[in-house]
């Protein structure tokens, strides 16, 4: 794709299936990737893998629900690295509860992770962005938060709040030279999902009802997102801004 080649990229939750599967896709496009997860020997893991293929990568640990811990990491990212071109809020957690089967605790750590993390990255990549007024801010949410989804109130309440956001700093920031667009994955097949299904009580059940559900009979695989990631993040979309699209298999065909 136009215009990653030397770009430096954050992408949080950077050890998992789907950031993983991201931060190996901006390496073979030719960026520098920044790799942010809690956990710093998944993230040195990923960083390996892209070393292996000939790619350029550093991992960072970082709670992105810190936000004086996200500002050190994002510091460090500009040091090492240089200026910070595109950022990637991958990074989520979630439950399988019904609403009123959840308690505060839940509500709280949810919210941390897959709101108030994504609120202290751009928090602390955007004014870099502005000064140099350009920047391409990925954001990923969830089909949940276009549909609702049964079991996940909070957590779908949570990625529409990040509709909301990038809609809003894509209007705020659209002089300053930088975008903001929304990836939103259906069913993918990844320890968090693995961890969400089994949290259900009937595993194979409920992966089966989503098969089922999804018109192009298969639940998605984390290699089935950075396409579209790449995409928003490239030279290709520089005409594109506050847009939502969904990577779920014709799960949801909203407009």
């Amino acid at each position: 794709m136009r215009g990653l080649s030397g770009k430096t990229v954050i992408v949080t939750g950077g050890g998992g299936g789907i950031g993983g599967a991201t931060c190996r896709r901006f390496a073979a496009e030719g960026a520098v990737v920044a790799v942010f997860d809690i956990d710093l020997a998944a993230a040195e893991r990923t960083v390996a893998t892209i070393a292996a293929e000939g790619g350029r990568a550093m991992a960072f640990a970082c709670d992105i629900a810190d936000h004086e811990a996200v500002g050190a990491a994002v510091a460090a990212v500009t040091s090492l690295l240089g200026p910070i071109d595109v950022l990637v809020n991958n990074a989520g957690w979630d439950i399988f509860k019904p609403f009123l089967k959840t308690s505060p605790a839940d509500w709280q750590k949810l919210i941390a992770i897959n709101l108030t993390g994504p609120l202290n990255m751009h928090h602390a990549v955007l004014p870099r962005m502005v000064e140099r007024r350009s920047g391409r801010v990925v954001n990923i949410a969830s089909d949940a938060a276009r549909v609702g989804s049964s079991g996940e109130a909070v957590y779908a309440a949570c990625k529409a709040g990040l509709l909301g956001l990038s809609k809003t700093l894509a209007r705020e920031h659209a002089r300053d030279g930088i975008t903001f667009n929304v990836v939103c994955p259906g069913p993918t097949d990844t320890q968090l999902l693995g961890d969400f299904i089994t949290a259900a009580g009937n595993p194979e059940k409920l992966k089966e009802a989503f098969r089922r559900s999804i018109p192009l009979g298969r639940i998605g695989s984390p290699g089935d997102l950075p396409g579209a990631i790449c995409f928003f993040a490239s030279e290709d979309a520089a005409f594109i801004t506050g847009q939502v699209l969904s990577v779920s298999g014709g799960l949801t065909m909203a407009g």
